[in-house]
């Protein structure tokens, strides 16, 4: 069943779709003269009300780009712990026809385990491109244990939106490939900024929301 509410006069649609890992819900922040459908999907820790995805929301649908927040079954459900990699992906994978139904080419995004979700299933699904906020290069203390694989290995274009002191990689540990990327200085996993930063809280996330929107800006949207 959706659900229509109205804020800051942007109607504001949930709405919720079966997949084979359960129920899954997307909140749709519509555009005006949509070009394009930004899907973001939350990490293992966390849900849409995580700072940057509320940033993206607040701040993309007036530059077209309709949001869509994607809430995973785990998390509908009302359980505290993320599945294995291969039921979130299943799950997107569940959701994508309804991402897809506007008839507006679809950038796959997400935050830390959404990401990797996201870089690995976009070639699958057709994604138009990536965004990777705070993708999780390797867990803290380990970097023995790399995961660029997946990132390097989404096959569309990317862009990787990682904060400066970001324990599960910095922007330094990245290897070359063909993703942007663009640093949040002194941000953590959670684009959190120290209060004795040489930028504030509020800046540190127009940075980040302002750097996705010219990425999607420059994406060529032809289906």
């Amino acid at each position: 069943m959706d659900r229509v509410s109205r804020t800051a006069g942007t109607a504001q649609r949930t709405e919720n779709v079966g997949t084979d890992a359960g129920e899954a819900r997307i909140t749709w922040l519509p555009a005006k003269g949509a070009r394009l459908v930004l899907a973001v999907g939350h990490g293992a820790g966390g849900g849409t009300e995580a700072r940057d995805l509320q940033a993206l929301a607040a701040a993309l649908p007036a530059r077209r780009v309709t949001v869509a927040l994607v809430e995973q079954p785990w998390r509908v459900a009302g359980k505290k712990l993320a599945p294995a990699p291969r039921t979130l992906d299943t799950g997107w994978r569940g959701l994508w026809p309804a991402l897809a139904a506007p008839g507006l080419p679809v950038v796959a995004g997400g935050r830390s385990a959404g990401a990797r979700v996201a870089c690995r299933t976009a070639a699958e699904l057709g994604a138009r491109a990536v965004l990777a906020l705070s993708f999780p290069l390797h867990p803290p203390g380990r970097p023995e244990r790399s995961r660029a694989d997946e990132l390097l290995g989404a096959g569309v274009p990317t862009l990787v939106v990682q904060g400066g002191r970001d324990p599960f990689g910095r922007p330094e540990e990245f290897p070359p490939g063909e993703h942007a990327l663009v640093e949040v200085p002194y941000a953590d996993h959670g684009f959190a900024v120290p209060r004795k930063a040489p930028l504030t809280q509020d800046q540190a996330t127009d940075l980040l929301a302002g750097a996705v929107a010219d990425w999607l800006d420059a994406l060529p949207v032809t289906m």
